[in-house]
């Protein structure tokens, strides 16, 4: 007969296993943590993360340039629900039809094509000095503006070992400001100047796949915006796409901050939907996204991106600690925090355990090399642990000669 512990011991793939590293926090596929330990994981934040620093997404951003530009097209759309765009009759509302065009695209969420139908009604051109972006710069440059604790706690997590490198579509240089106060002072690229991406300690940096504002306020700041701005850097230029291929043959991309209905979002997954189905050396792809719903995880899924659902409630206050407690027990530099929680969790025999801390100890141990799993059963044993767990670490080093991953 086999010994308990052996069949406690979650021997299910690791394509099929979910970690829960805390109580209350939203469970992570292992096979994504494992990556990440090993540095192959890549991280791409949305406007979503900028959000708790007080500035705006897309939707809030295109309704700030029409305050400031617009005010007879900014009264419609500012009552549009955000969730339903309950219909209003713009031409009650005195509108040309070129700005009830636009309250129309506004209703359906086009916001990149608003940007451009604006900018073209306005301006007549596409530049980086059109009233158009330097209106975005106006409400993307709000005093006294910090990065918030996300900000911070994905520039640990973006340190693949070596190298801090984190990609964004965000033109706010906050991620730069947050990992400065950790103790990086890290580059920033933008837009053509972004270094093509590889394994090496030279791939590091804030890449700012849509432009950067500039440091200096009185320098022009190079943007993707709007549709055509989309269509001059995914299409004819392909800047963007060709960094996102060969990013997405070499990581695990894992998106933060981004909801269904963000331009970026389309245009991002777009440009490699098509190679992951002809190509098998392209990645997995994630998003932490705020839904329980099935069929909106059953969307994700798709569309080729493995969604890492999570609650809402509280400001996405559940999203930030489940990030933050996986920075915690980092293998680099949380092995004491790790060391704690074998402690905690040893001090009942492994049967009496519940599965989260069962699942955790596992994968604490999975993650290690066959040196540090020495050093974790010894540490184990110092403590006291029942035979139980340090045969469940014999069991998880006997893991791949059953072919189990």
């Amino acid at each position: 007969m086999k010994k308990s512990t052996d069949r406690e011991i979650r021997h299910s793939p690791s394509n099929e296993r979910d970690i829960l590293l805390g109580q209350g926090l939203a469970k992570i596929p292992e096979r994504l943590l494992l990556a990440h330990a090993r540095g192959q994981v890549l991280f791409i934040a949305g406007a979503g993360i900028s959000k708790p620093s007080g500035l705006p997404d897309f939707r809030n951003l295109v309704l700030n340039v029409y305050k400031q530009l617009d005010s007879d097209v900014y009264k419609v759309i500012s009552k549009l629900d955000n969730e339903s765009c309950e219909l209003i009759n713009e031409k009650d509302q005195g509108l040309i039809y070129a700005q009830v065009a636009e309250c129309r695209r506004f209703r359906r969420k086009d916001f990149d094509v608003v940007l451009g139908m604006l900018e073209r009604r306005m301006d007549n051109i596409s530049k980086g000095d059109s009233l158009v972006r330097q209106a975005v710069v106006n409400a993307l440059r709000l005093p006294d503006v910090k990065p918030a604790p996300i900000h911070r706690v994905l520039m640990r997590l973006a340190d693949r070992g070596g190298a801090v490198t984190m990609v964004t579509t965000n033109i706010d240089l906050l991620l730069e400001a947050a990992s400065k106060r950790i103790g990086h002072v890290v580059q920033t690229y933008s837009l053509g100047g972004i270094p093509r991406p590889s394994m090496s300690n030279d791939f590091n940096g804030v890449m700012h796949i849509h432009g950067a504002l500039e440091r200096k306020p009185d320098r022009v700041s190079n943007m993707i915006l709007t549709d055509h701005d989309f269509g001059e850097f995914y299409l004819r230029k392909r800047i963007v796409p060709d960094f996102i291929y060969d990013a997405a043959r070499l990581f695990n991309l894992v998106l933060v901050g981004y909801s269904a209905n963000d331009p970026p979002m389309k245009y991002l997954f777009d440009a490699i939907a098509a190679d992951g189905s002809r190509f098998n050396d392209i990645k997995e792809r994630f998003i932490f996204i705020a839904t329980d719903d099935p069929v909106e995880l059953k969307d994700w899924q798709g569309r080729g991106i493995t969604p890492v659902p999570y609650k809402e409630a509280n400001s996405h206050s559940q999203l930030l600690e489940t990030l933050e407690r996986w920075a915690l027990l980092l293998p680099d530099n949380g092995k004491r925090n790790a060391d704690v929680e074998v402690k905690r969790i040893v001090t009942k025999a492994r049967k009496d355990a519940n599965d989260a801390d069962r699942d955790l100890f596992d994968h604490l141990i999975r993650r290690c090399d066959s040196n540090e799993r020495i050093q974790f059963g010894e540490f184990a044993s110092k403590h006291k642990a029942d035979y139980s767990w340090l045969d469940a670490i014999v069991c998880i080093m006997n893991e791949n000669d059953q072919g189990i991953r």
